[in-house]
């Protein structure tokens, strides 16, 4: 079984939470595993389109990201990177503030494909949307870092 390092996670969590399309929609990874993961949004003002509800590209993006980490993880080659092949989601209820909290699950992981699921809840646990989303493992793009990032996974 395997078993990850949580100073990889660590590490790369922090470099993505920084990273510029997540500082840019205020979202942050707060857990991630083997097969899940779970995103917040604080929703605010950049959030909305102009009839004053979360504009339906944020919740495709934490769709996207809660299903494509919750893959990322258990893909065995390091220095794999992954890119998001398609997305399907449904919008099934507006949220105009607080929070958007992603929780996704990865359903099947191949050799060159994976694929999961995402749901969006408000902070009350209604649910805001759902999606899925099937990703590819590019051997050879993976994570750069300086310094290089530890082993992903403990021997």
């Amino acid at each position: 079984m395997k078993r990850l390092n949580s100073e990889y996670v660590e590490r790369v969590n922090l470099l993505v939470n920084n990273s510029p399309y997540f500082s840019l929609l205020s979202m942050k990874i707060l857990d991630v595993g083997i097969g899940y993961s779970h995103l917040e949004i604080d929703i605010n003002q950049k959030h909305l389109q102009p009839f004053g509800l979360v504009h339906g590209g944020v919740f495709a993006s934490i769709i996207d990201a809660a299903a494509f980490w919750s893959v990322y993880y258990d893909v065995e080659d390091q220095n794999a990177g992954v890119t998001t092949v398609d997305i399907k989601l449904n919008y099934l209820a507006p949220a105009v503030s607080g929070k958007l909290v992603a929780k996704g699950r990865q359903i099947k992981l191949g050799k060159t494909l994976g694929y999961a699921e995402a749901e969006v809840t408000n902070e009350d646990g209604k649910i805001l949307a759902h999606g899925t989303s099937t990703v590819m493992i590019q051997p050879g793009r993976g994570l750069t870092d300086d310094p290089p990032l530890p082993q992903k996974f403990i021997p």
